[in-house]
């Protein structure tokens, strides 16, 4: 009789290509967030050189579909998931967790190899007088690393078929909650910061935003040679939105945007 606790071969052990999207968009997510944004060591691309790409607003639509691509492949692991929720091979937890840790190290892995190396358009510490150690400490930890756990996790004995399609549902939540929530957390500003870049609309007078600032009780931190963006700080951090009033295109106060142009004055 055939043992209960394990599952025909084939299917089975083959890891969902859902959740190696999943993973995979998580990955660049994680990068995004963390690297990007909250230790702000660098962005998309910082490590081209060419004098358009260090204007403040290519490396934020650059950051932007960057993680608009990260969304793409994410909602296609999404849609996968989804179709196959009643099939009679749908994926166990254990092979969507496994599926997705793969997908999370390939991210870093792929990154590595062609953003880092081959391409340099970025490093993971642009600041630091060793890059390629960081380099393979990330491609390391967060790459290699990640793979092998994911195909152990594969490898190990499958939990008894009672428990499969509970484990299977419990992971596709996760994993779609995750996937739904990284993007919007990509552009999530700190509360109460009071720093803002505005971007100014094509046409618009600098007085025009001068003056309102005078009224908000603001000032200027950095502003671009042609000033059309700037970096200001208000006495009232809610006083943002207001500033679309006097010119202003695009307000913002996500970390991503002000550690660019952090980047972009140091580079001038």
């Amino acid at each position: 009789m055939e043992n209960p606790s394990r599952t025909q071969p084939g299917m089975e052990q083959r890891l969902p290509r859902s959740a190696l999207l999943i993973g995979f968009a998580l990955g660049g997510f994680f990068d995004g967030i963390l690297l990007h944004q909250v230790l702000q060591w660098h962005h998309l691309l910082s490590g081209v050189t060419a004098e358009a790409v260090r204007d403040l607003r290519i490396q934020v639509l650059a950051d932007g579909l960057f993680h608009l691509l990260m969304y793409v492949v994410a909602l296609a692991g999404l849609w996968m998931l989804w179709t196959r929720r009643h099939s009679a091979a749908a994926p166990s937890g254990r092979l969507l967790w496994a599926g997705a840790m793969v997908g999370f190290g390939s991210w870093h892995v792929l990154d590595a190899v062609v953003s880092h190396w081959l391409l340099g358009i970025h490093r993971i510490r642009m600041d630091s007088p060793d890059p390629l150690l960081w380099d393979l400490l990330w491609f390391f930890v967060f790459g290699v690393l990640m793979i092998a756990a994911g195909l152990m996790l594969r490898r190990r004995d499958v939990a008894p078929r009672s428990g499969h399609r509970a484990g299977g549902i419990t992971a596709s939540i996760l994993l779609t909650g995750a996937a739904l929530l990284a993007g919007p957390t990509a552009a999530l500003p700190p509360a109460g910061l009071s720093t803002f870049v505005v971007v100014m609309r094509p046409g618009a007078d600098a007085g025009h935003l001068l003056d309102g600032l005078a009224k908000l009780g603001g000032g200027i931190l950095w502003a671009n040679s042609s000033g059309s963006v700037w970096a200001v700080k208000l006495a009232d951090a809610g006083d943002g939105p207001r500033l679309y009033r006097h010119g202003a295109m695009f307000v913002t106060s996500s970390p991503a945007v002000l550690g660019c142009a952090a980047w972009t004055r140091a580079a001038n």
